[in-house]
């Protein structure tokens, strides 16, 4: 591709696109801006109708749409979506850094049908794409896709040039993700902490303060009854206090590495879900919700039942929050030989299926109305993630957007890698 420099040949014009990008790359540190001019001079080259930037976030985990530009509209894979690697093809050419060709996005959507991403981008109409890592030091720090609305756009001879560009952009991309990361991590950070402190922390604490002080008798006889009641909410209000401690926590150490073994869980029902359900009856009794419950039996697999009983506590309260009153609330549990698999489904609201890769991401929200007209600091489906990734599994969500909304893990019985211990204190 580069190496004819007759004049207007392709290879001058290449040796031209790259002088031009060095020189910008000293002009600006605006990697949109390099994107731009790139997306602009590159269709002389190759079959360009798109350019994508992605980075590689959550210890190589999670891949994460950060910049696109089009000559059609609208896109759909916006800025934000993310998508865990385990398991996609994307897996290899981070870990490998090895560019990819994928000339027919149809049919590779056709074997790969829990890709959100790629069946957003053949939605835009794109049936190419040229994929290539940003590499610092051998190490991925992000990929570049040029992609084409034609099939069949790429073949072996495109390569060399995109790896060309993507080495040269790959010291700007990465200087801009590590500022945004430093920006948005600090206002995260203040907005989380300023939430807790004064929406959570001072009227829980009262909570427990007032319902001690009647159990102590201060205010008067209490009959065995009210006692009862009393003390549960107490129980609760300190519960509540815990899982504060912990999502302070998770913002201080979340990077931190574990190697401590997980215990072993005999009957993730009783031990799991079971306490779960206790905490969060009063809520579902509230919401007039109707409640059907499936549990087989789990047989031994490796988990910590307090970091599970966080992730089940919140899915269930995400359930009731945002599940349509009176309507029908699931609770599944499947056994099988590789693993277990927990459901919770819920009718209500959902949400959009390309709002999808935007879950489970750190302190994110998705901004459709139905969903935004209730409180919420945006980490606890991340703090679900953090923990099931501790135990080697998975999770994710689905939905008929209007109609019903399921979120699920799976847990593996085999021994788990070293994961992040995330509630540590």
């Amino acid at each position: 591709m580069i190496g004819d420099t007759t004049s207007d040949s392709p290879a001058s014009l290449g040796h031209e696109l790259l002088r031009e990008i060095n020189q910008r790359i000293g002009a600006t540190g605006s990697i949109v801006e390099l994107v731009d001019f790139v997306f602009a001079r590159i269709p002389a080259l190759l079959p360009c109708d798109r350019i994508g930037l992605a980075y590689v976030e959550e210890d190589g985990r999670r891949l994460v749409s950060h910049y696109s530009v089009a000559n059609y509209a609208p896109i759909l894979l916006k800025k934000g979506f993310g998508q865990d690697l385990q398991g996609s093809s994307l897996e290899a050419v981070i870990r490998e850094g090895r560019p990819r060709i994928l000339n027919d996005l149809p049919a590779y959507y056709a074997t790969k049908p829990s890709s959100g991403s790629t069946a957003l981008i053949v939605r835009e109409g794109i049936r190419s794409s040229l994929t290539c890592p940003l590499l610092i030091d051998g190490r991925a720090i992000g990929v570049l896709f040029f992609s084409s609305c034609q099939k069949d756009a790429y073949d072996e001879s495109h390569i060399q040039l995109h790896q060309t560009i993507a080495e040269r952009l790959a010291q700007a991309a990465e200087k801009a993700f590590r500022i945004e990361q430093l920006e948005q991590a600090n206002r995260a950070y203040m907005e989380v902490l300023g939430f807790v402190v004064h929406e959570l922390k001072s009227p829980v604490a009262a909570m427990i303060t007032n319902a001690r002080l009647l159990l102590d008798g201060y205010l008067g006889d209490i009959s065995q009854p009210q006692r009862e009641k009393i003390d549960r909410i107490a129980q609760k209000g300190e519960y509540l206090i815990g899982l504060i401690k912990d999502y302070l926590d998770l913002a201080h150490v979340e990077n931190a590495e574990s190697t401590t073994p997980l215990g072993t869980l005999d009957d993730f029902a009783a031990e799991v879900i079971q306490p779960s359900l206790e905490l969060v009856q009063e809520q579902i009794e509230a919401s007039g919700m109707v409640l059907s419950c499936q549990f087989e039996t789990s047989g031994a697999l490796p988990g910590d039942a307090a970091l599970l009983r966080i992730v089940v506590v919140n899915l269930l309260g995400n359930a009731v929050k945002y599940g349509k009153p009176d309507g029908e609330l699931r609770v599944r549990l499947y056994s099988a030989t590789e693993g277990i698999e927990f459901a919770v489904w819920n009718e209500g609201p959902g949400f959009p299926p390309e709002k999808r890769g935007e879950l489970f991401r750190r302190f994110s929200r998705l901004n459709t109305p139905e969903l935004l007209r209730q409180k919420g600091t945006g980490i606890g489906l991340y703090t679900c993630w953090k923990i099931i990734q501790r135990h080697a599994g998975r999770i994710w969500a689905e939905s008929e957007h209007g109609r019903w909304a399921c979120f699920s893990f799976f847990l593996p019985r085999q021994a788990q890698l070293p994961q992040a211990n995330i509630m540590e204190p």
